[in-house]
């Protein structure tokens, strides 16, 4: 095997690791919110720094593997999209960090309404959301764009969720203006989770420019003669 191939399998290895950690801080962020848990909570700000460290570690690798080995063709591709998802992924990690630190600010005898969870469909929005993270893991182990391309539609849902719990949090506020802190809060994560959608959306784009050799970003679909 080629000194550039082993680099490029040692790249997936790690790749593949960092997208198992963020999974985990997205899933683990969700069930603190869902259920108060602040211990969990806590875990999640603790391991940020595992994602952290695995993104500057990919960063060096990626331009390592460019500076010493110029790829070429879809080498070169691999290289540049996993540059790209790495940024992704570790946007997701703050994100999770983000949404656990706001089960930590909450006073403990005060947690979200679970009426108002339950109406703004954060469970289902958080149930996709993973849904897409895994679909965008699975494409890049097995290497497959129609995979990725199925994380496109899945993104209508998230979006169409955050468009309507405007309105529900509103009203609730309204009616229940004691706990107005609590719902703009939890607005803020509505809007950190929309988010999410986005950062796997970019993944499966730059999965599919890999693959494929097409630029998807911005809805262009441009075929690139990179092969």
């Amino acid at each position: 095997m080629k000194i550039i191939e082993q680099e490029i399998q040692q790249l997936k290895v790690c790749i593949s690791d960092m997208w198992t950690l963020v999974y985990k801080q997205l899933y683990n962020a969700g069930e603190a919110l869902l259920t108060n848990d602040r211990e969990l909570a806590h875990k999640v700000i603790c391991h940020e720094r595992r994602v952290n460290a695995y993104e500057l570690k990919i960063d060096s690798d990626c331009e390592d593997i460019i500076a010493l080995y110029a790829p070429v063709a879809i080498d070169l591709r691999f290289v540049l999209a996993m540059y790209k998802i790495n940024t992704n992924l570790e946007r997701l990690g703050d994100f999770a960090e983000g949404i656990a630190r706001f089960v930590l600010n909450l006073p403990d005898n005060e947690p979200i309404d679970p009426e108002l969870i339950k109406e703004t469909r954060v469970e289902e929005m958080l149930k996709a959301i993973l849904e897409m993270f895994a679909l965008t893991k699975e494409a890049f182990e097995k290497e497959d764009s129609e995979i990725a391309s199925g994380v496109f539609m899945k993104d209508n849902l998230i979006d169409e969720i955050n468009h309507d719990a405007i309105e529900i949090i509103a009203k609730y506020v309204e009616q229940n203006p004691k706990m107005a802190l609590q719902a703009l809060y939890l607005s803020g994560v509505i809007r950190k989770m929309e988010r999410f959608g986005d950062h796997c959306t970019n993944i499966a784009e730059e999965l599919v420019f890999f693959l494929e050799a097409k630029v998807l970003k911005h809805g262009n679909k441009v075929d690139k003669d990179l092969k």
